[in-house]
């Protein structure tokens, strides 16, 4: 069994014909721009390479600035007969032309051995900028290429439909506002997302910028999302595109800060050398962010460990702690601060709301996708050929998610299957107390101000390094700025007499933002409703257009 994930010996060095198949194995053999515009398989699976690159000159990449070290990652993914490497540069260099910091994600030190990566200097001051302001560049360029001498409802329109717990959608929205020939409708639980962060997307009065309030939570919008790519309906009238992490693409261009802060590490720490491991933390919810560093991980990066670190909607944690993914319903009401009476509560549902919601969410999405390559590793064990191990891996995903669809649950997963998840990655659960304390205790000792998903992540990477041997260096990720919270932040740091929100934590940019003009559509959780509104609005806006 292979040490460093599945499939090690067959593992390609380039990638001039990198094909991509789908984790419940239906769909295969198809290349970069099908899977960038399908978003979702038609089986219902996700998308995944048919090889993991091997970066065996990794090490000369040390010196290199983000965008060119993104240039590097992503072309052992995306082949030159796809999308030329000048045109890749291209779409790079203005994807990250954006960002307010010139390091693009700077990695700043907080103690001893905790390393924090700053991911939230993009447009809407949060990590998932640095995916989307990607994936949105590359569909106007496929866009282009594929519209090139077409006019009227001869164009590829493309409909992007999301969902988002928060960040995800005014990520979306800041990457497609204003690009021809793409709709973009984003789905948010009502009440569910900061005030903050429904500000930055339904301030957006772009024609083509579309966003609606879902009565339900962020599982019941990422529900309609999945329905909507499997309706044949939807498909014969729309042109579907995906922006959520089940869109290869986000974890594409999430890889590539795995690299840059271990170069930014071994600059910055004269005792870290090329070469020797780390430990990386990550806040998670839909499994998308950490799923990118096993990614870089089996690249060849010395990653000792991933450290999943879970809010109390833990389904991730119970799985790494049990075997068995299964949805839970929340039966405890939190009392952390008063929070039982001013909304964050248990729910029938199973999500519970907590201090950080963009991780309060139910069932992790791109979980699918390490499961397979979890399943093609103990298919392996059998010592039968690729591409039985292959079909085996998709047949045993294809069962896992029946099971979790109709009885809520699978597993517990075969030993070896859960050893190797074991040997790759660890889990850590934090209370919205804890979450708390963090905030409180990093600013009190450091005077630096985390948001409650970052406080998650750093909560469990000081358990780590209390574990572990004290030279191990740990990069925790900080998912987004502290304003974006502004409630959990000023909660927890209520007694700090000089602490001031307004002058040491609120970007210009927030000022008034909750009270600029707002377009938003309100709709209830439910999938057909859902899907008439996005097809009558698009016709709308081809109408508009004068399509």
């Amino acid at each position: 069994m292979a040490t460093n994930g599945v499939h090690n010996a067959k593992e390609e060095t380039h990638t001039t014909s990198q094909r991509y198949l789908s984790t419940r194995g239906d769909d295969y053999d198809c290349s970069f721009e099908e899977v960038v515009l399908k978003g979702l398989a038609s089986d219902g699976g996700l998308y995944i390479p048919e090889h993991i690159p091997q970066a065996s000159s990794w090490q000369s990449w040390k010196d290199l600035s983000f965008p060119d070290l993104a240039l590097e990652v992503m072309s052992l993914y995306i082949s030159p007969a796809e999308i030329p490497r000048s045109d890749l540069k291209k779409i790079i260099d203005t994807s990250y032309s954006t960002f307010r910091a010139p390091e693009t994600t700077p990695l700043v030190h907080l103690t001893d051995n905790i390393h924090l990566l700053e991911l939230f200097h993009g447009p809407t001051f949060a990590f998932k900028d640095v995916a989307l302001q990607f994936l949105g560049n590359l569909f106007e360029y496929f866009l282009v290429r594929k519209n090139e001498g077409k006019t009227g409802r001869d164009r590829h329109h493309l409909t992007v439909v999301g969902a988002t717990s928060g960040d995800t959608g005014s990520a979306a929205i800041y990457g497609l506002r204003g690009k021809k020939d793409v709709s973009v409708f984003i789905m948010f639980p009502t009440g569910r997302v900061s005030p903050v962060q429904e500000a930055q997307m339904t301030t957006v009065l772009d024609k083509n910028v579309h966003c609606l309030s879902v009565d339900g939570t962020f599982d019941d919008c990422q529900d309609i999302v999945k329905a909507m790519f499997g309706d044949e309906d939807a498909n014969k009238n729309l042109k579907l595109g995906a922006v959520n992490s089940i869109n290869w693409a986000r974890i594409l261009a999430q890889i590539v800060y795995y690299f840059h802060s271990y170069f930014a590490l071994a600059k910055s720490n004269a005792e870290f050398k090329l070469g020797d491991q780390v430990r990386f933390v990550v806040p998670t919810g839909n499994f998308g962010d950490i799923l990118a560093g096993y990614f870089a991980k089996r690249m060849g990066l010395p990653i000792e460990r991933l450290v999943i670190a879970t809010n109390e909607n833990d389904i991730l944690d119970r799985f790494w702690k049990t075997g068995k993914y299964e949805k839970q319903v929340a039966k405890e009401p939190a009392t952390v601060g008063g929070l039982a009476e001013d909304g964050a509560q248990a729910h029938p549902d199973g999500v519970k709301e907590t201090l950080s919601p963009a991780m309060d969410i139910l069932v992790s999405s791109n979980f699918e996708r390490l499961l397979w390559f979890l399943a093609y590793e103990f298919a392996e064990t059998a010592k039968m050929d690729t591409e039985w191990n292959k079909k085996q891996a998709g047949q045993e995903v294809s069962k896992w998610l029946k099971d979790l669809k109709t009885t809520g649950s699978f597993g517990p997963v075969y030993q070896d299957v859960l050893k190797s998840a074991k040997r790759d990655f660890e889990s850590e659960r934090v209370t919205d107390e804890q979450t708390l304390e963090t905030i409180k205790d990093t600013y009190q000792k450091l005077k630096y101000v985390l948001d409650p998903h970052s406080a998650v992540g750093i909560a469990a990477t000081q358990r780590s390094t209390e574990r572990n041997d004290k030279s191990l260096q740990h990069i925790s990720l900080s998912t987004a700025h502290p304003a974006k919270f502004s409630g959990a932040v000023e909660m927890a740091l209520k007694e700090e007499k000089e602490f001031d929100f307004a002058k040491q934590v609120l970007p210009t940019e927030f000022i008034g933002l909750e009270q600029q003009e707002k377009r938003v559509t309100t709709a209830p959780n439910d999938f057909k409703h859902v899907r008439e509104l996005v097809k009558k609005q698009v016709d709308e806006e081809l109408k508009a257009l004068g399509y």
